[in-house]
């Protein structure tokens, strides 16, 4: 039986950076993963969408190259060159983790690793009929595909989860996405520029609930203009085989995507009776404590939100916590974590709306600008305007939220990520000096007046 300091469930974004750091510290350390390290973000998810989205926009660029003084004749893609090449990052990334871990002296365990129980204080794990213990445990163990309760859903060839859709070895010839939000949307864009036909059905009455309303119509309207055919406060009542069934019509295509959210992964903790959770996530403080002795819960299933970037940093927090030095002890603030929607074009934000901030009884000033006051932008991004928007507590003159659309947002909204999180003023804010010519400029524009 091995004795360990800290013993890590689920190899993920919070996974390896918690055992990657508290191993640095030279502390021994266990980690278990019973798929490959990466967790979603790396194998399923973040890395290879935005590897095939790329293979997909530089298409999408060379067929409206003669906007730009181009010419491309006989333009093609080849999927599934696209997929090996997403595979082959995929694989590398994966092998660079292992190898950063490996140096940290971490020990890895492959398999699915059930918690058993605590002994004066000293957690014990098994994993591959081996009994592991550490004084602190951290649960690290995502989140899995949400499957709604849509009759003729369950064992249905033709519909796809996103695992499915990123595994695929043909395009489907055409599809429906049932849900509108930042994966949905993702897939929405990932099809149309290779020239799938796509219908998004969401059962809100808007896309991508959590961005502006401005911005998201600004994609809304873009993407049917384009012939992308979107439903909003429309429901899949019924699946048949190909046919998913809305408001009494009947829509058919090759296949079905279901993108309708992610739920906490729980297994292997079903010993943790008094594990304290809430509608289905574990239930942390600020330090990404449990309820529990000496039990850290970080990433996905904590429900906070469901970003690798986030699970990184409470990671990062939590391992500071349990090294016990005051002096690096840090707390997770929410409030500026930056998000981005992969569409063409980019959408990026960080911190509250002007909708949401009157919601909260905060008086805003709202200050904005076109993209096209970047001359960076207006060079790169032919036939497009953007939306850069920055919300400004009306009392304090402190920035609290940013919004934009235009490529490429999701480059410099850690700029605005900045500004948020150390409640920069208005007038501390214009003091940051921004490259010249580059489209983060538009953030200093929009506040220059």
């Amino acid at each position: 039986m091995s004795k360990y300091f800290l013993a890590i469930i689920g190899g993920g974004p919070a996974g390896y950076t918690a055992a990657e750091k508290a191993s640095k510290a030279g502390k021994d350390v266990v980690l278990f993963e019973q798929n490959a390290l990466g967790g979603t973000c790396l194998n399923v998810g973040c890395i290879p969408t935005k590897s095939l989205l790329y293979g997909a926009k530089q298409y999408y660029n060379a067929t409206h190259a003669q906007k730009y003084g181009v010419t491309a004749e006989n333009v093609a893609f080849d999927f599934a060159a696209m997929q090996k090449r997403k595979t082959i990052v995929v694989r590398k990334l994966v092998a660079g983790i292992k190898q950063r871990l490996n140096n940290a002296h971490c020990t890895l365990v492959n398999g699915a690793a059930q918690v058993l129980d605590s002994i004066h204080q000293v957690w014990r794990i098994t994993c591959n009929g081996e009994i592991y213990e550490a004084d602190n445990l951290m649960i690290c163990t995502g989140s899995t595909n949400f499957v709604p309760p849509i009759p003729g859903i369950q064992d249905n060839p033709s519909v796809w989860d996103s695992t499915d859709a990123l595994n695929a070895t043909e395009l489907p010839k055409s599809v429906i996405i049932i849900g509108g939000g930042v994966i949905g949307m993702e897939f929405a864009t990932l099809y149309h520029e290779l020239g799938i036909p796509v219908t998004v059905i969401e059962a809100t009455p808007t896309l991508l609930p959590n961005v502006d309303p401005e911005i998201m119509l600004m994609l809304l309207e873009k993407y049917r203009k384009a012939g992308m055919r979107i439903l909003l406060a429309s429901r899949a009542e019924e699946i048949d085989g190909n046919r998913v069934k809305v408001q009494d019509e009947w829509l058919e295509a090759d296949k079905i995507l279901v993108c309708v959210g992610r739920k906490a992964n729980l297994q292997g903790l079903e010993a943790l009776t008094d594990l304290e959770l809430h509608r289905g996530t574990v239930v942390i403080d600020e330090y990404c404590r449990t309820n529990l002795p000496n039990v850290y819960a970080c990433g996905d299933v904590t429900g906070k939100i469901m970003l690798a970037h986030v699970a990184s940093r409470q990671a990062e927090v939590a391992v500071d916590k349990m090294l016990n030095e005051p002096q690096n002890e840090q707390k997770m603030v929410y409030h500026a974590v930056p998000s981005v929607v992969y569409t063409n074009p980019e959408i990026a934000s960080v911190g509250v709306t002007d909708i949401q901030a009157k919601s909260l009884d905060m008086e805003v000033e709202v200050k904005k600008l076109p993209m096209t006051f970047s001359g960076r932008f207006m060079a790169e991004n032919e036939g497009e305007t953007g939306l850069c928007k920055i919300v400004i507590h009306k009392d304090t003159q402190v920035v609290i939220g940013v919004h934009m659309i235009g490529n490429p947002c999701s480059e410099f909204v850690s700029a605005a990520s900045c500004a948020v999180r150390h409640e920069l003023t208005l007038s501390e804010f214009r003091q940051v000096v921004f490259p010249h010519p580059t489209v983060s400029e538009i953030l200093h524009e929009v506040i220059s007046d």
